[in-house]
């Protein structure tokens, strides 16, 4: 009796024991997909250990950085473009400018840009210049022109002849030129004996009123 009992043990255990091999066969040929999330077949992202306070700052330190050197960047590319246009401006009031000062009785034939100060004195620096030999027309150039402009070019043309000496025998005249102006300042230009020159896409052009009469400096 007891070694009947004792044999339907044994193969109870062995039987058991040869569907766990069988089973971890199978597992071992086929592999089922990785569920990270309960989303299938993502990759598993390793553990990684939370930020200490001294990563964060590094990584604060190292975006302010290249945020400033994006800064500069941007700065550098806004005055080259500021500058460029610029000089497009003056170039296109000084393809006009003879003929237009002709047709209002100023009879220059020369003109030049970047007037400055190459001496030691005081700084000072004019956008255009239009001369005959005793007449000369500085042109100030701007793209946006505003009263504080007119204001500062009226007070250089003032001391013209003090900063250029040898200019103090000729008539000396002043213009300004803009593509945008503030809705004052052109009134207050011819007002103060200016010569009014507004841009445009191609041309320029002399929007005095035709009884203007420059003032001389």
């Amino acid at each position: 009796m007891y070694k009947f009992y004792a044999l339907s043990i044994y193969l109870h255990i062995s039987i058991n024991a040869e569907k766990r091999i069988l089973i971890m066969n199978k597992r071992k040929k086929y592999k089922s997909p990785k569920i990270i999330s309960n989303r299938l077949n993502e990759p598993e992202v390793p553990y990684t250990q939370p930020l200490s306070a001294q990563d964060v700052w590094r990584l604060f330190k190292e975006t302010d950085k290249q945020f400033k050197e994006t800064d500069k960047k941007l700065k550098q590319l806004s005055e080259l473009f500021t500058s460029q246009w610029g000089k497009l401006m003056e170039s296109l009031v000084e393809g006009d400018l003879i003929p237009l000062l002709n047709a209002r009785g100023v009879k220059v034939y020369r003109t030049q840009q970047r007037i400055e100060s190459k001496q030691p004195g005081p700084a000072y620096e004019f956008d255009i210049l239009a001369e005959n030999g005793h007449e000369l027309v500085f042109v100030e150039v701007k793209t946006t022109m505003k009263t504080g402009d007119v204001k500062y070019f009226l007070e250089k043309l003032e001391k013209v002849k003090i900063w250029m000496p040898r200019y103090s025998d000729m008539t000396v005249y002043g213009a300004v030129a803009y593509l945008r102006a503030d809705k004052n300042c052109i009134q207050m230009a011819e007002n103060n004996g200016l010569f009014v020159i507004r841009a445009t896409g191609k041309s320029a052009s002399i929007i005095n009123s035709e009884d203007f009469r420059p003032k001389p400096f």
